[in-house]
């Protein structure tokens, strides 16, 4: 299923987008696809599959963990696009993952293995719009959304190009820093919807852990809300994991409506 297919599934019934985080391999491949089906059981409309990558700046300490913990049980790009084929839900799969795997398999090739794998969006927060021609041809050659970011010091200029290449959604950073839970909601989560003056739907991520943080992201004006960490804590403590999983996305589902 596209992303924009989905977003207009969504709009029909007056509902906003749960976009949920797993990483692929933690604790293992056949884990993460009970988990990937628990979240949609919960309500999660788009699931982003981390591919494990050494150094994920762009993640905290607890997505770091999941990381390396996946990689340590052997996960890999073959092993990542071969578990993804195998998943069987009827929602958007995103890959978030960093350019240096994706360089290394080849721009084309990437994109290529995501359509053939059923995923049909890219997230990389380490390529700048700039420096993302290649892959952006290589996306629109396969079908394949190039979803970028937009950060609370996004200037004007760089914001209008990210909005220019971005398709599926724009992925708005919440704050500075790395992801993680938080306590609040950032002011600069509100002063960047007010900004983004675009078509494509509004996702919020870096920081959501509840439904009272994801209703306040809606009341804001995003399109959707991006929970990761929260969900990836359950995971990493191996403690009734798929029940949990479900009945945390069902709550975020609620704000969501």
């Amino acid at each position: 299923m596209r992303i924009g297919d989905k977003f207009a599934e969504l709009k029909e019934k007056n509902e906003k987008a749960l976009i949920a985080y797993a990483c692929a391999g933690d604790p293992s491949a056949e884990a993460t696809k009970e988990i990937v089906h628990a979240l949609v059981k919960g309500g999660a409309d788009i699931v982003e599959l981390g591919m494990p990558f050494s150094d994920p700046v762009a993640d905290g300490p607890t997505i770091q963990a999941a990381s390396t913990r996946a990689l340590e049980a052997g996960m890999n790009p073959d092993m990542y696009f071969e578990m993804a084929a195998s998943i069987e839900e009827n929602v958007p799969l995103v890959c978030m993952t960093y350019y240096n795997l994706i360089y290394k398999r080849g721009n084309e090739k990437f994109a290529k293995d995501c359509a053939e794998a059923g995923i049909t969006g890219i997230i990389v927060p380490d390529l700048p719009a700039e420096e993302a021609d290649e892959l952006h041809v290589a996306c629109k050659h396969n079908g394949v959304d190039l979803i970028f970011l937009i950060t609370p010091v996004t200037t004007g200029k760089r914001m209008e190009k990210n909005l220019e290449k971005t398709s599926g959604f724009v992925y708005i950073v919440s704050r500075l820093g790395v992801t993680g839970e938080r306590v609040d909601v950032a002011e600069s989560t509100k002063n960047i919807l007010a900004r983004i003056d675009t078509e494509v739907p509004k996702a919020v991520g870096f920081g959501i852990s509840n439904g009272q943080q994801a209703a306040e992201v809606i009341k804001a004006g995003a399109d959707a809300v991006i929970v990761g960490s929260a969900f990836v804590n359950i995971i990493a403590s191996g403690e009734n994991v798929n029940e949990r999983v479900e009945k945390l996305a069902s709550e975020l589902k609620i704000s969501c409506r």
